[in-house]
């Protein structure tokens, strides 16, 4: 067996549950505290619970998305290594609660999210924003554009699905710099769903328009989570396109450190997440999606999706746990 086919072999290991049991076990930590107001500690409670399942796997793990730099995070930052040392080496991108005041207000779409690609494969993005557009599965390559106009991707998305552009949803940041960007959108005669926060499950909502009605994401938001929505694409065939906004010298020098030379560059789904990837997502509220965590009087049910971009698999696990005692 060469090098590429045992890394596929063990990415092929983790997805058979191990993955799942990450993404559970953050989900079932960040549920315990839904709606109670406190973003830091359900936040907190997320990363220890992944951090302690994900150093069971049997991968070389590296971190290239996290909690945030070395001197930023005591656990789950960037370059920090995962797992039990033994396996193949591979990338992780993760967000032990993708939508922390979401879940402290106990309001639609909060995930506990992770990737896994072949060492190498996943890019190395500054905790800075990003400039974001996305669209499901089924489309021609190009039929939208990061620097098109709202009008002219709405117009050529309604074009491509058939459907008159009033057919069309938009998802959103519901931030006041978003404010041109929903008028623009408005004025086509699309409508647009508004989201508080996590734009990971924004973008991800477009792979199955039937299910969440939403069609197109655009706007600004976390690079990081721009890496975690595009490996999810990888894996559905979606198409994304993204350019990091480094508006001042610190932003760029900052990129550069993280071998980023061309701060201007469009990184597309493909340059985002490369090689074999899998993600996986477990609610942590109930969503468009996932249905959120629940806890019964003797058991926890949790709802996950997992997916891989070289078969193009997705995996819809609900599970009922009845060990209560792992959790």
């Amino acid at each position: 067996m060469n090098v590429a086919q045992s890394i596929v072999a063990g990415l092929d290991r983790i997805l058979t549950m191990e993955l799942v049991r990450v993404t559970e076990r953050a989900a079932v930590a960040a549920a315990r505290l839904r709606g109670r107001g406190d973003e830091k500690a359900a936040d907190q409670v997320a990363v220890d619970a992944m951090r302690q399942e994900l150093n069971r796997l049997a991968i070389k793990g590296t971190v290239v998305i996290g909690e945030g730099e070395r001197d930023e995070a005591p656990m789950l930052y960037i370059g920090e290594e995962v797992g039990s040392g033994k396996g193949p080496a591979v990338d992780i991108a993760l967000d032990p609660l993708e939508g922390t005041t979401i879940c402290a207000k106990n309001l639609p779409n909060a995930l506990a999210v992770i990737a896994i690609a072949e060492k190498g494969s996943l890019l190395f993005a500054p905790d800075v924003y990003m400039d974001k557009i996305a669209i499901g599965p089924g489309y021609a390559d190009g039929v939208v554009d990061i620097d098109a106009s709202p009008a002219e991707n709405i117009a050529s998305l309604a074009k491509a699905k058939g459907v008159p552009v009033s057919e069309i949803t938009a998802c959103i940041l519901d931030r006041p710099r978003h404010g041109k960007l929903i008028e623009a959108v408005r004025a086509t005669g699309a409508a647009i769903r508004l989201i508080g926060d996590g734009d990971v499950a924004g973008v991800i909502h477009t792979t199955d328009p039937d299910e969440t009605g939403i069609d197109i994401y655009l706007g600004t938001g976390g690079a990081p989570e721009g890496v975690l929505a595009a490996a999810a694409l990888r894996c559905t065939g979606g198409q994304m396109q993204g350019r990091l906004i480094l508006d001042t010298p610190e932003k760029v020098a900052r990129a550069a450190k993280m071998g980023i030379s061309d701060p201007k560059r469009v990184y597309r789904t493909q340059d985002m997440a490369r090689g074999d990837v899998l993600f996986a997502a477990t609610g942590v509220t109930d969503g468009n999606m996932l249905a959120g965590v629940k806890f019964g009087r003797n058991s926890i049910t949790t709802h996950t999706i997992v997916l891989r971009s070289s078969s193009r698999t997705v995996r819809e696990i609900k599970a009922r746990h009845q060990d209560l005692e792992k959790f």
